[in-house]
């Protein structure tokens, strides 16, 4: 498996930002590098503060990958790996995981135990959990499109068993319940710096949504941002801006969801988070690659 050590050490390529307002520009490294490439399809980026160190999924070759901020190499975290999609990290530092191979979600202890926190509901299977936030409160909100049931390419094909495609929510409690049922095909999601709002996207409908939160209750949904542009993972800095990753890279919004610029890459981005000492370092998952750089902004936290 390519390792930093196998790249040239012409790797990082150039920044390619676009604003449409100057006065907003962001900006950051002057180049974008490389950490890894050779993947099939790269998911679900998520960083341990404490271990200094990246995990991040390649969904056909059924694995977990590990980036060590300290030695610069990527290594083999898990695999097999269950097809696992999205990853983040909950309020105790543990590794919550959308699995498609095994349509659960579940969690890495500190022992290195693996827990199924949900794989059912009302007696059916879930379709293909794909990507997954926790709010503060401990309870878990996650995204359940077919994508990994569709075909073998991330999973297993088989019919969809709940007959839809929900965002779902276990509570502090572990009890699972349906946060929204209208969507075709939800997608990425994030809170708001003060979680007063959780948007999510609806990859099939090609817009994200938002919707108020109020005691573990969602309300509204209305649509936000009507051409997200293939948006897949999102993410908001400390500032209340968005940033999504995209067709033709990132794109980055203000609070109030104005576009205001991109951020161009050589390949459809899937996923991205913030990390680093400082949370002020990108990494995005792009097709076959793990790219990064330093921004003018600092993710929430």
């Amino acid at each position: 498996m390519p390792t930093t050590s196998d790249l040239e050490p012409t790797n990082p390529i150039k920044s390619e930002w676009e604003w449409i307002d100057q006065r907003s520009a962001i900006g950051g490294d002057r180049t974008v590098q490389r950490l890894f490439t050779g993947g099939a399809w790269l998911e679900g980026p998520a960083y341990f503060s404490a271990g200094r160190y990246l995990v991040f999924s390649d969904i056909p070759n059924d694995r977990i990958l590990r980036w060590d901020e300290v030695t610069n190499q990527v290594g083999v975290f898990r695999h097999p790996a269950g097809y696992t999609n999205g990853h983040t990290v909950d309020n105790q530092g543990r590794l919550v995981s959308c699995e498609h191979g095994t349509r659960r979600v579940s969690r890495t202890e500190h022992d290195g135990r693996v827990v199924t926190l949900a794989n059912e509901y009302g007696g059916k299977r879930l379709n293909s959990p794909n990507d997954v936030v926790v709010a503060r409160d401990g309870s878990i909100y996650f995204t359940d499109p077919a994508y990994g049931i569709d075909t073998d390419y991330e999973g297993f094909a088989a019919k969809s068993e709940i007959g839809a495609c929900h965002l779902f929510r276990i509570s502090p409690e572990g009890e699972l319940s349906i946060a929204a049922d209208d969507f075709d095909r939800p997608n990425g999601l994030a809170f708001r710096p003060d979680e007063s709002q959780l948007l999510v996207v609806d990859s099939e409908r090609g817009h994200i949504r938002s919707f108020d939160v109020s005691d573990g209750t969602l309300r509204g949904g209305d649509v936000v941002i009507e051409d997200s542009g293939g948006a897949d993972g999102i993410r908001f800095d400390n500032a209340g801006r968005l940033w999504t990753a995209t067709h033709d890279g990132l794109r980055i919004y203000t609070p109030d969801l104005q576009l205001i610029g991109r951020l161009h890459l050589p390949e459809v981005a899937a996923n991205l988070c913030f990390g680093g000492p400082k949370l002020n370092q990108l990494f995005i998952t792009a097709t076959t690659t793990l790219y990064t750089l330093r921004v003018k902004a600092t993710g929430a936290r």
